[in-house]
């Protein structure tokens, strides 16, 4: 499933980040009276309810002339920074799936909630109108002004003293809810091509289709959106989706870059495989572990691609070492085969893909359950359950629940008590009778199943 990204826009100074601030439930966000104190977009995976999405705060829309980048090209610092400002928020009504379109219903309407209005109706994207700062009854009865706005029904909400939110994200999800994920069949495997940027991405997937379909540029950050490729390797359909170079989220700049990082999230948590590109010439760097850990986070398959492979000093480094050092630095990753691969020579792709195709294989396994009884068992008899008082912790069962990820049930009187090393050695146990390599697993414990 597509996470949906929702953007909160509007014109400066009318609650947006403390909106978002609301939404998430933390400050994330800096909230100020100043106008313009967001300048950068700022973004969030968020849920309410049982619904996902990703969340984003805007800078606020200024006036035509300000959201056109050439308009300030020439101009001083503070006009360059409020061109900034304008590009990232223009990006953000692109890329939006549904917007939140903030006014303040203290101030009423304004000639800058028009002009914003105006940029919200260009994006042609599903927005709600919510009415900010109607914090009493005087106010609520205020709102009916924006309907010249042409923005749809106002909501009056109050993000500061949290009223309305409820009414508000009832009518978000509700358009959210159409967003999808790009029309696949249900036997396609989707591998999403992930690292940060410039590690060979658009290279490899030129390589392994053999067509210049992505840009190529030693420039870091050519590739701005997910790009999805479809193509047959042995006889199975792939979708190859090329994604922007992520970088760590503090680290990760400013314009176009920041909201490519949304997008290749998305991609992770879409695909049933992912690569992950590293750069021989560098191998492991703190990137790379970020990035690593998003696969980790969205409980995806995986396979560590070490790419340009030629460019390697190997008096320094073989694989063998190579794989040594990628144990130890990824060690979360459990089990993911690495392979070595040189893009712009076409070296080692296939081997990647047949390992790709391997862990999908291990990513949708089902285990017989008898011998998964028997797995528990003798792990029991090996190691019991250690105690501390309270009486004694009884496991009984294990049952596998589903696949993509692996999934496993433990049946035990008390949960809570199961500390976290001993599920460790449980899942090490699952993995030593069974594989599972590349594969994340699940394992749940609950006093019944």
């Amino acid at each position: 499933m597509v996470l949906p990204i929702i953007a909160i826009v509007g014109r400066p100074n009318v609650g947006k980040s403390a909106l978002f601030n609301r939404l998430l439930g933390q400050r994330t966000a800096i909230v100020s009276d100043v106008a313009g104190t967001t300048r950068d977009r700022v973004s969030s995976d968020a849920h309410w309810l049982d619904s996902r999405f990703i969340l984003v705060d805007t800078g606020g829309i200024e006036a035509e002339d300000e959201m056109n980048p050439e308009s300030v090209s020439g101009l001083g610092a503070t006009q360059e920074l409020l061109g900034s400002v304008q590009m990232q928020t223009s990006t953000a009504l692109e890329d939006a799936d549904v917007l939140i379109f903030v006014v303040d219903a203290i101030a009423g309407v304004t000639a800058k909630d028009h002009d914003a209005a105006d940029a919200v109706r260009r994006a042609g994207k599903p927005v709600v109108l919510a009415a900010n700062k109607a914090d009493n009854d005087a106010r609520e009865l205020t709102v009916s002004e924006f309907y010249e706005l042409g923005a749809g029904d106002p909501i009056p909400i109050s993000a500061y003293h949290d009223i309305g939110i409820g009414e508000l994200m009832d009518a978000v999800l509700k358009l959210a809810g159409s967003v999808s994920e790009p029309e696949t069949n249900e036997d396609t495997l989707r591998i999403a091509i992930v690292g940060r940027p410039n590690v060979g991405k658009s290279t490899l997937l030129n390589a392994i289709t053999g067509e210049s379909r992505a840009i190529v540029s030693p420039v870091a950050g050519t590739t701005r959106d997910a790009i999805d490729t479809s193509y047959t390797y042995s006889g199975r359909a792939i979708t190859l989706i090329d994604t922007a170079g992520l970088r760590r989220r503090g680290k990760a700049g400013r314009g176009i870059e920041k909201f490519s990082v949304l997008r290749a999230i998305q991609a992770i948590e879409r695909a049933d495989v992912a690569l992950l590109l590293l750069d021989a010439t560098e191998l492991i760097t703190a990137q790379d572990t970020h990035v690593a850990g998003l696969i980790e986070d969205a409980v995806r398959g995986a396979v560590i691609v070490v790419n340009k492979w030629d460019l390697a000093d190997h008096d320094e480094i073989d694989q063998q070492s190579a794989n040594r050092d990628i144990r130890i630095r990824l060690k979360f990753l459990e089990g993911a085969p690495i392979t070595f691969t040189s893009a712009v020579h076409g070296r080692g792709v296939e081997g990647m893909l047949d390992a790709a195709l391997r862990v999908y294989a291990e990513w949708t396994r089902t285990v017989d359950g008898g011998d998964l009884q028997r797995v528990l068992l003798a792990a029991l008899a090996e190691h019991p359950i250690p105690t501390h008082g309270r009486g004694d912790v009884h496991m009984t069962r294990v049952v596998q629940t589903r696949t993509a990820p692996p999934s496993f049930v433990f049946r035990v009187n008390q949960p809570d008590r199961i500390h976290f090393s001993y599920k460790r050695y449980l899942e090490n146990k699952i993995r030593d009778e069974f594989g599972f390599a590349g594969a994340p697993l699940r394992l749940h414990f609950r006093t019944r199943i």
